[in-house]
């Protein structure tokens, strides 16, 4: 009994082994976000679809509305 343990344990290490060898590396790379407040944006930010166009506008990639104050952030890739 302690053979067919021992080669079953060799069996399943082969294959995870195997397995983990066609997935091959994942590499997760993932970009920061960098928020400015707005400079163009006018009056209270109630939609965020509003924010986001006034945000491409100064350049940015998009915006939304943020805060208790609900001022439009827009934001773009560091």
């Amino acid at each position: 009994m302690g053979l067919s343990t021992k080669l079953f344990a060799v069996l399943l290490l082969l294959l995870i082994g195997g397995y983990t060898e066609m997935q091959g590396p994942v590499t997760v790379a993932l970009a920061r976000k960098c928020q400015s407040k707005s400079f163009k944006f006018k009056g209270p930010c109630s939609r965020d679809e509003n924010c986001a166009t006034v945000c491409l506008t100064e350049g940015f990639t998009s915006g939304k509305c943020r805060g208790l104050r609900r001022r439009c952030f827009c934001t773009r890739d560091c």
